[in-house]
């Protein structure tokens, strides 16, 4: 069983329909013992950073995603659900994430002034190409140059680039997509992105 963890700030029933067509049998949850015990489990989110972190822990769902991960169960954060993975984001000030992963999450504005996107709109909502790093079981059978949907305002900058298995521009360079063990993220939208987004999926489907 997939569990999809429910923290009040993700569009769950479209990971759940795309997890069930390519075969997952997906589950969307609250409940802290059934994400524990699942076989693998999806973090997915959109909104405010802090907002999603202080839902997490009120729930009490910080340590079954945790465990998910120290038992290394497959595990699959969406957009927000990569960043909160991280030490911490800079949206809204300071606020700290899991720390699963070494890094932080940035806007692509600092103080209002544009870091990398120039003049293109933020939020980044649309299609771009990915770059692949290295090899990677959750991009398996994806072509470089492929490309999948985003919507975000953020992204993360790892502070070890060898978690990093994909890339993006816009205005930037910007990592896209990380993988360490059973752990990976995709800061674009896979139930989004079509049949690439599906293929993503199917590789996490059947991971073992």
């Amino acid at each position: 069983m997939i569990a999809i963890v429910d923290y009040g700030m993700a569009n769950l029933r479209s990971v759940e329909k795309a997890l069930a067509y390519v075969g997952g049998d997906p589950m969307i949850t609250g409940d802290p013992e059934i994400i524990a015990s699942a076989d693998k489990v999806v973090l997915p989110g959109v909104g405010a950073f802090c907002a999603a972190m202080s839902n997490l822990t009120a729930r009490g769902l910080r340590n079954a995603v945790l465990y998910a991960i120290d038992a290394d169960k497959p595990v699959l954060g969406i957009c927000l659900g990569l960043q909160m993975l991280f030490e911490s984001s800079t949206e809204m000030g300071a606020s700290a994430g899991l720390g699963v992963l070494p890094g932080k999450v940035v806007s692509f504005f600092a103080d209002g002034i544009p870091v990398g996107a120039g003049d293109l709109k933020v939020p980044h909502i649309g299609w771009n190409s990915l770059n692949l790093h290295g090899k990677s079981r959750l991009l398996r059978g994806i072509d470089p140059g492929a490309r999948v949907y985003f919507v975000h305002s953020y992204f993360p900058q790892p502070s070890d680039m060898s978690l990093t298995i994909a890339t993006s521009n816009y205005g930037t360079d910007f990592c896209c997509a990380i993988e360490r063990s059973n752990l990976s993220a995709t800061q674009f939208h896979p139930e989004k992105s079509g049949a690439v987004g599906l293929q993503i999926l199917r590789n996490f489907v059947e991971w073992e």
